[in-house]
């Protein structure tokens, strides 16, 4: 008797370039490929800022996308913006099954929670440190 296999869950990565290392991305990308097949694959950050050079070669490894956003003012989140308006959209046009959020950020709390009232499964990379309103929602 032949059976196909199960088709792998389709999942999406977004990453928080401001607030996850370029250094474990190595890591990051092993385990989320456990997960299922990864059709999106992105960064948000100022690319230009000089201490984001090293991102270059892990974006380049992993054929990530960078999502450039210029950081016009101190402290205002232009890449958080942009992260969350592409993961609304990938809620409501793309067959999605699961996102992984790459970040430590909790202001990704709404949106975590979101996703999964839309019935999608959500993985969360971060620190430690990460705060816990933000990891229950993982």
């Amino acid at each position: 008797m032949h059976c196909d296999p199960l088709p792998r869950p389709s999942a999406q990565v977004l990453v928080d370039a401001e607030n996850t290392s370029p250094y474990h991305m190595d890591d990051i990308m092993l385990e989320l490929s456990k997960l299922g097949s990864i059709s999106i694959k992105r960064c948000y950050g100022d690319f230009a800022a000089p201490q984001q050079a090293p991102w270059k070669a892990v974006l380049l490894k992993h054929g990530i996308i960078p999502v450039q956003q210029y950081q016009y003012t101190t402290g205002k989140g232009s890449s958080d913006m942009a992260l969350v308006i592409d993961a609304m959209d990938l809620l409501y046009t793309r067959n999605i099954d699961a996102l992984a959020i790459c970040s430590s950020d909790s202001d990704f709390t709404r949106l975590a929670s979101r996703l999964r009232e839309g019935s999608k499964i959500v993985y969360g990379v971060g620190r430690r440190q990460t705060p816990q309103a933000f990891k229950v929602v993982w």
